[in-house]
């Protein structure tokens, strides 16, 4: 019988994390693990990445949660069953908090794949065969600090950056942005802006259109989320494509889903699986944005390695079924902001992630 438990942790940036919202210096999240009662050495393990100031799930009653959830599946009151062919499944189960849903999706697949069980979509990515392009991310910081960090991107080979802004002078964003393409076309690098909800309706369209004069691919979350009809008028008439990220969080139904493109037609969406409700309702905003002709691609938000492994597994199945948004670069790349991330044999090679499972010790796919 599969048993459960869960544990805290806490991560610490090496240097501060800005954005427009706040500034971090430290990032709490929680592991289930999955077991099995007998075999104990069996075991698969997932992150329920709880994000502090964003979204749904940040709650006074978190934590009972997961313990609800542990003594769910240790009284056998929610079973992790086997199908026929003798891999775990939570079946139809779906858990109301985005990232405990995420955690406990993560700990199941892990749990397959110590099992020997590992989905066939997945087997190259473990085997260390599949490569996944990332964006370069740059967080907010005063001018010279952002010049430096943009350098280091540029320097380490990334063909794709993603700048935070909106959170210093907006001048100084845009000679950030003159500095860059004084050294790569647009041919040559790829820049994609992160403005975490800082334009006013009134003030984006004069910004975005100023930006526009640097070949920008796209731009996240330009206004504060749940204003959909200024989100409407701006992806109508914007010069820079708009990238729901935020505004996915908290329409968890597929009526929702898709009222929310219809209404605001934006021309890409950001894909957060511990924020919009875990891969399986990732998968369902990936379906309904496909019907649509919208773009979408996976970003990591503060997850350890542990979640950033499980995202990561499932751009690559989505890679291995040849969905094209796959094989953008997509926003796996907060890994190595903490001075004390739990230990992973993920490798990073000029723009390219990927796992080495000869540095995981007796990994179970060969």
């Amino acid at each position: 019988m599969i048993k459960a438990r869960y544990e805290h942790y806490l991560l610490h940036f090496k240097e501060p994390a800005i954005t427009s919202r706040q500034t971090m210096t430290e990032k709490e999240t929680f592991f289930i693990t999955l077991y099995d009662e007998e075999s104990p050495s069996l075991f698969g393990v997932g992150e329920a990445a709880l994000f502090r100031g964003l979204g749904a799930d940040d709650r006074p009653d978190y934590e009972a949660c997961l313990e609800s959830l542990c003594r769910d599946i240790n009284e056998g009151i929610l079973a992790i069953d086997r199908t026929p062919g003798g891999s775990f499944t939570l079946g139809e189960y779906r858990h109301p908090y985005s990232s405990i849903m995420f955690g406990l999706e993560g700990a199941v697949t892990d749990l397959n794949i110590r099992a020997g069980r590992c989905p066939a979509a997945m087997l190259d990515w473990e085997r260390g065969l599949t490569g996944i392009t990332i964006n370069g991310l740059v967080w907010m910081g005063d001018s010279s600090t952002m010049l430096r960090r943009i350098d280091e991107k540029l320097d380490a080979g990334f063909k794709c950056i993603k700048l935070k802004i909106g959170g210093i002078d907006f001048d100084d964003e845009l000679s950030l942005l003159s500095h860059i393409r004084s050294r790569y076309s647009q041919d040559k690098l790829m820049i994609r802006l992160d403005a975490n909800g800082a334009f006013s309706p009134d003030n984006a369209m004069s910004k975005l259109h100023r930006l526009a004069d640097f070949g920008i691919h796209s731009i996240e979350q330009p206004v504060k989320a749940g204003q959909w009809d200024a989100m409407a008028a701006i992806c109508r008439d914007t010069p820079i494509p708009i990238a729901l990220d935020e505004e996915l969080i908290g329409n968890r139904d597929i009526e929702s889903k898709r009222m929310l493109l219809d209404t605001i037609r934006p021309q890409m969406i950001i894909l957060k699986p511990s924020l919009c409700g875990g891969f399986y309702a990732a998968r369902e905003w990936c379906a309904e944005a496909d019907r649509r002709g919208i773009g979408w691609w996976y970003t990591s938000a503060l997850e350890s390695n542990i979640g950033l492994n499980a995202i990561a597994r499932e751009v690559a199945s989505l890679m291995s079924e040849g969905r094209t948004c796959a094989f953008w670069p997509q926003g796996l790349g907060t890994g190595g902001l903490f001075t004390d991330n739990i230990p992973y044999p993920l490798s990073l090679s000029g723009d390219r992630l990927t796992l080495n499972p000869a540095a995981a010790g007796s990994h179970p796919v060969r």
